[in-house]
């Protein structure tokens, strides 16, 4: 057997172990905070007071306007010299939440403001309340739309992650640069983890093509019976 298949196949349980205890939870986790974080944002830019609103765009333009990577060493490294101690996984998380939030709250945001008004009149007609009106009427049509971008955002994210190791994370990412360390073979090292990678997204993206095919149908299915 060649050397560098050896390598690849004795390095595979690490990577991949790495990959199930912090890659997937990290993203999950990021991922599932993020997203609420970014529904209140959206909701709170669309229909709250000025003051909340003006705070919540000045949220989305620092973490839309500055690397992601920045953010995490800001968090990690910098908290640290005003009394602020964060352990490596839990500083990753509000990182990659804060950011996920950030881009998603405009995906959010868009969504929302692509349903027609005649849909919320629609709603206050039957008596609804604004809260009914809104997790009834307006966020399962609004989610409809929302579904392609923010699964791109998670494919996305899932990627991202490998910007941990830069604050010690053992993730996927930071377990091949340490058997790099001792084999000294970072071509073979660093193309399996790109693998594992894009097997991941691979597997993400036809999960996402089915989700999209199914929320059609079902958006085919409301319009016929209107």
């Amino acid at each position: 057997m060649p050397h560098w298949l050896q390598l690849m196949l004795d390095s595979l349980p690490t990577l991949l172990w790495a990959g199930l205890k912090f890659t997937i939870p990290l993203t999950l986790i990021s991922f599932v905070l993020g997203l609420s974080l970014g529904l209140v944002t959206a909701v709170t830019r669309l229909f709250a007071p000025k003051p909340l609103e003006l705070l919540a765009r000045f949220y989305v333009w620092i973490f839309r306007g500055t690397p992601l990577l920045v953010q995490l060493f800001v968090i990690f490294y910098g908290l640290p010299s005003i009394g602020i101690l964060l352990d490596a996984f839990p500083a990753a998380v509000i990182g990659f939440t804060l950011n996920v939030g950030a881009y998603s709250s405009e995906i959010i945001r868009a969504a929302i403001s692509s349903v027609p008004k005649g849909q919320w009149e629609a709603a206050y007609s039957t008596g609804m309340t604004w809260r009914q009106a809104m997790r009834r009427t307006i966020l399962p049509q609004a989610g409809r739309v929302a579904v392609p971008p923010l699964s791109n955002t998670f494919i996305s994210l899932v990627k991202d992650t490998s910007l941990a190791a830069a604050i010690t994370v053992p993730e996927l990412f930071q377990s091949a640069q340490r058997i790099v360390a001792t084999t000294y073979e970072p071509l073979i090292l660093y193309i399996e983890a790109a693998f594992i990678y894009l097997a991941m997204s691979s597997v993400l993206s036809a999960l996402q093509s089915r989700l999209e095919t199914r929320f059609a149908r079902y958006g085919g299915m409301l319009q016929a019976n209107r």
